[in-house]
């Protein structure tokens, strides 16, 4: 496994790569890495034969007051799980070769980034965008691999790739979960035990949901009351938003047709914490 820290020798790898005729898979973190990122990895093998992850948190995409400087941290852990995972190149750039002192572009989407957590953390999707698209231009994907566990973040990505005719294969892999349940995060880290405990109300949560639409609940509104409710018996410090949207277009839905999306953001301890469902319509059978 190659260990690639500058910019141009990533480009030169990458087009060397490609000149042997090698399909280039592409999965970005921001390291810490646990069995969600390396499941992503795994599914960027299905679909490429180099296979690139890179580990860099990302500033642009921190307000002020979160966690940048807290953020986990920990190369050589993260060295040694893409080892193991067969990860071809690792690639681990400085912050001040990414961005320039006067650097002054950026890339925005403006509809599907509006609401859920572009309504909670203004710039947020910006500064993802706009180093999801660095990175492109440093690695030349023909695949990019992302977790459904972000699914706005995959949804916005997904568009800026058609809007802005990037040549990637983009590939929304499902979510991991703990063994009881919970969405796995490298923000879990911050949980105390009994915090831990507590947000597994979150998938308790989204499974009562779907388990009321499964019988037949058709009503936004009424599913959205029913999350909040089960979420309360886990106390957590903040609600940020429960809401139900359009799978593909991601506005907020009244009553439920075609796919969508439920999503959940909390605030426990000194932890966000997010997690979603796909609610997918019934078909009925019709054979004889």
């Amino acid at each position: 496994m190659q260990i690639i820290r500058t910019i141009s020798e990533m480009q030169a790898a990458a087009a060397a790569a490609r000149r042997a005729g090698r399909r280039i898979g592409f999965v970005p973190t921001m390291g810490y890495l646990h069995a969600g990122h390396l499941s992503l990895v795994q599914e960027a093998r299905r679909h490429a034969d180099w296979i690139v992850v890179s580990i860099f948190v990302n500033p642009i995409q921190f307000s002020p007051n979160e966690d940048l400087a807290a953020y986990p941290r920990d190369f050589g852990r993260d060295e040694q799980s893409c080892a193991q995972a067969g990860v071809d190149v690792v690639f681990y750039p400085e912050p001040s070769s990414m961005y320039h002192a006067d650097h002054s572009v950026y890339v925005e989407e403006n509809r599907l980034s509006a609401g859920l957590c572009g309504a909670q953390r203004p710039g947020h999707f910006r500064g993802v965008l706009t180093v999801v698209a660095k990175l492109f231009n440093m690695v030349f994907p023909d695949v990019a691999v992302f977790g459904r566990k972000d699914a706005q973040q995959a949804r916005v990505i997904q568009q800026m790739v058609r809007d802005l005719n990037f040549p990637v294969r983009i590939v929304v892999a499902p979510i991991v979960r703990e063994p009881d349940g919970l969405a796995m995060s490298s923000r879990n880290v911050y949980l105390t035990a009994d915090e831990r405990s507590r947000a597994l109300w979150i998938y308790k949560a989204l499974c009562h949901a779907q388990a009321l639409y499964q019988a037949g609940e058709r009503s936004a509104g009424k599913l959205e009351s029913e999350i909040r409710a089960w979420l309360s018996n886990g106390n957590p410090r903040q609600v940020e938003y429960v809401q139900l949207v359009d799978y593909k277009t991601f506005d907020p839905v009244v009553e439920m047709a075609g796919t969508v999306l439920v999503a959940v953001c909390i605030r426990m301890g000194k932890a966000r914490l997010i997690d979603n469902m796909i609610l997918e319509p019934i078909s009925k059978n019709t054979g004889p």
